[in-house]
């Protein structure tokens, strides 16, 4: 039976439908002060199918898990997207088989995105399962998110590409396919080989908690290098005197590196894995090898360098062996990221708002924040504010982005999708990168990125701005490559685990018909 509604229901449906109301004007832009171009790129962005298709993307990056140089399956993926958006793709760029670049457009300005794709070691977990819970124990996983953030690049590049195409826009979009982010490879080859020449602006994206962006001087620069000894093999009981132990070579060499630290300023970071040290104790090894990474300010890395290869040759001498070989892989400067172009960003950031997420979503936030003894907030619900470079460096990460900063004016958008509290490099983050939360989360981060763009095609004032900070800076600082002569990419890196993962983890790729889906859009 029907009754009719109280007078106070009555009034708490109308507070309702007017709460909700105010907060859908609240968070939708000023319809005035957006461009139909702006309106048209939002708009494509939010559709739900298209938010499912670059989802399902980063979903699909995300299981193939593959490691810096060894990107194959994602590599692929992503160029095959673009590709068949119209997009004309250099494939093996820099000498890299998973570096691309596309291109989309003819003329000036030209705006390029930075997109990353590759996974770290040991970091295999299942997605959205709040508790450490593997897909394949010891496999690689993406714990920093760069499934979402060459897919987010992506995205961002091809709604901009149907705004030009619609409106007749001049200009020129580029995707830099980058490879092998976490060891800091590709960005300093890929300036070398020219890439970047011409580009009047650069969009870098990194998977985050938050939607923010910031600018300035930050992170460490960093030598890459291993250092290789060779010695002589001897039964290890029966005549021990007869042989020279490379593996103690490397041993010297790190307790010298290890007191080294105590001279090094606050800045510093020095750490290291050893690649090879002999298969069988009964067997004095005769090759040993160790990487380090070395990081530091600018100014200081290359004498920090030079006192970490004192130290390698000190091992050799102590040890009776020989320093074999000094393989300098990448080496990278600080970022430096344009305040101007950073302004821009903010300004899109305020516009396109964070995500509105579900209470499923903030559940499994809280269940992971529990697991990890965090506070059990959920999710974030505000974006962050423009903010100053702190005042003291004290040292810390470091990307290779920081080249491109210093050869085209670059700034870096932070979106979200991963859960507050999750620990970066490790299975919480690997589990926070899939699914739901990321889909929104590089949605949002595709959008600013997009609207970012449009204006410095579109605003003149806004391009001078961010080409006016980054001459001046330029002047006052040329660059110069940290990279020796000799140095090639490391096309080798990674290739043996690789081969050793691929095999199992395959059964837990998506199947072939995404590839497919793709390719007939």
């Amino acid at each position: 039976m029907n009754k009719k509604k109280s007078p106070v229901l009555r009034l708490r449906l109308v507070l309702a439908v007017l709460l909700t109301a105010a907060l859908c004007a609240a968070s939708a832009p000023a319809k005035s002060n957006i461009s139909k171009e702006k309106a048209s790129l939002l708009h494509w962005l939010s559709k739900p199918d298209v938010v499912e298709r670059f989802g399902r993307l980063s979903d699909a990056v995300w299981s193939y898990a593959e490691l810096g140089m060894q990107e194959f399956k994602s590599s692929k993926l992503l160029a095959d997207t673009l590709e068949t958006e119209g997009f004309s793709v250099e494939r093996g760029a820099a000498g890299m088989p998973t570096c691309f670049v596309a291109a989309y457009g003819s003329g000036r300005p030209v705006i390029g995105f930075l997109g990353e794709f590759d996974a770290l070691p040991m970091l295999s977990q299942k997605g959205r399962v709040p508790r450490k819970d593997p897909v394949v124990e010891g496999a690689p996983g993406h714990g920093c998110g760069h499934n979402t953030m060459g897919v987010a690049a992506a995205a961002a590049a091809i709604a901009l590409k149907n705004v030009l195409q619609r409106y007749n826009l001049p200009g020129t979009i580029k995707v830099f396919g980058s490879p092998a982010e976490e060891t800091l490879i590709s960005r300093p080859y890929m300036v070398r080989a020219g890439l970047f020449e011409g580009v009047d602006a650069v969009i870098d994206n990194h998977s985050s908690s938050g939607l923010s962006t910031g600018y300035g001087r930050d992170g460490n620069a960093v030598f890459s290098v291993v250092f290789t000894f060779r010695g002589r093999t001897a039964h290890s009981a029966g005549a021990p005197w007869a042989g020279r132990s490379a593996l103690d070579a490397v041993e010297i060499m790190n307790v010298a590196t290890n007191y080294l630290r105590e001279h090094l300023n606050i800045a510093h970071r020095l750490h290291y894995v050893v690649l090879e040290g002999g298969e069988a104790p009964n067997v004095v090894p005769d090759k040993a090898s160790v990487w380090y990474f070395i990081r530091n300010t600018d100014e200081e890395v290359e004498a920090m360098y030079r006192r970490v290869h004192d130290c390698a040759k000190a091992g050799a001498l102590a040890a009776g062996a020989e320093l074999a070989e000094v393989r300098v892989l990448s080496a990278v400067h600080q970022r430096r990221a344009s305040k101007a172009l950073a302004e821009v960003l903010q300004r899109n950031i305020e516009l396109v708002g964070m995500p509105a997420w579900t209470e499923e979503e903030h559940a499994f936030a809280r269940a992971l924040q529990k697991e990890l003894g965090r506070e059990e907030k959920g999710l974030p619900d505000r974006y962050g504010e423009l903010k100053p470079p702190g005042e003291t460096f004290v040292g810390g990460g470091s990307s290779d982005v920081a080249e491109v900063t210093l050869v085209a004016p670059t700034a870096t958008l932070n979106f979200p999708g991963q859960v507050p509290g999750a620990v970066g490099h490790h299975w919480s983050s690997v589990s926070s990168n899939f699914g739901s939360t990321a889909w929104k989360g590089l949605s949002s981060g595709a959008k600013v990125m997009a609207a970012a763009a449009l204006d410095l095609l579109t605003r003149p004032k806004d391009l001078k701005a961010v080409r006016d900070e980054f001459e001046a800076a330029r002047a006052a600082n040329p660059y110069r490559s940290f990279l020796p002569e000799d140095a090639r990419p490391p096309l080798d890196l990674n290739e043996e685990l690789m081969k050793k993962w691929r095999v199992l983890m395959e059964k837990d790729y998506p199947d072939e018909g995404l590839r497919k889906e793709e390719k007939g859009k």
